[in-house]
């Protein structure tokens, strides 16, 4: 079998070194400008990322390849913290994805200490601002059927299958926001200078909330279930759900039981053909011009 392989070009921007094919380079270049930008950070505050490189893949079958396959088939962005490499795929919005792989960039960069898949991601769809209303409604209808995990089953759910992943970066970032609400100071800021200083993860938070990994966990879940109920679900938006299903539903049944009613009324009502004649020819009459 034969494999394509397209050769990459090399830019240097700034601290960035850009590597992609040669229709992709202008992007490439575009998003390296971009990412040299100092920007805010959650609990780490304005910085700008360490000199990093930046590829593009063509399309998903070109990210599996440049990344020997550790890419997962549904993502859109890899950054591999050791050689500080980013891959961004060319053809799924790559300057939306670009601050998601910063963020976990920027969060490598800074920490000492070694952190859980949970919190990794966690971070990262915080800092893009990216739970959204869509993700609320997810989290509601996880949490309505009970299907809150642990942190630990969490963990295992970002690298289980695709169809479940939407969810566990959801409540990945609610479990680093509840870190930040554990403070007193309602922020990042305390936990993430234990952990540029080296300080293990369990006990940076247990030093900055007061509560054990495992303690946190379980406030955590029992927070998640308060706070994504039946009832904030149906307020979220669950109930035009509901209220659309419902009208679909009705309108299916009432035409069902209609159907005799209307199959009964047109009997009888068959327009002789002259009559139907008469009719076209009186209303083609139009007024003589005077």
């Amino acid at each position: 079998m034969l494999s394509l392989v397209i050769a990459l070009l090399q830019v240097q921007v700034g601290t960035v070194t850009v590597m992609a094919a040669k229709p992709d380079l202008p992007l490439g270049i575009a998003l390296a400008e971009q990412a040299e930008q100092p920007a805010e950070w959650p609990g780490l505050g304005r910085r700008t990322p360490p000199p990093f490189r930046l590829t593009l893949a063509h399309d998903e079958a070109d990210m599996q390849r440049r990344s020997g396959g550790r890419a997962p088939s549904w993502g859109a962005g890899i950054m591999l913290p050791g050689p500080r490499l980013i891959m961004l795929r060319a053809d799924a919005d790559p300057a939306r994805t670009l601050r998601h792989e910063l963020a976990h960039l920027i969060l490598h960069d800074a920490s000492r200490s070694r952190l859980p898949l949970w919190f990794d991601e966690g971070y990262a769809v915080y800092a893009t601002g990216a739970l959204d209303a869509l993700d609320q409604l997810t989290l509601n209808y996880a949490v309505v059927r009970g299907t809150t995990p642990s942190l630990d089953s969490l963990t295992e759910a970002l690298r289980g299958h695709p169809a479940g992943i939407g969810t566990a970066y959801a409540l990945s970032a609610t479990a680093v926001l509840e870190l930040a609400r554990r403070n007193p100071t309602g922020t990042l800021q305390p936990l993430m200078e234990r952990l540029e200083a080296g300080v293990p993860f369990p006990d940076a938070v247990l030093a900055t909330t007061g509560l054990t990994l495992d303690r946190f966990d379980e406030e955590w879940v029992r927070t998640i279930r308060q706070r994504y109920s039946l009832f904030t679900w149906l307020i979220a938006g669950g109930v035009w759900a509901v209220v659309g299903l419902g009208v679909i539903v009705g309108t299916h049944l009432r035409r069902r039981r209609d159907r005799p009613r209307r199959a009964a009324l047109d009997q009888g009502w068959e327009v002789p053909e002259e009559e139907q004649s008469e009719a076209v020819t009186s209303l083609d009459q139009t007024p003589a011009d005077k």
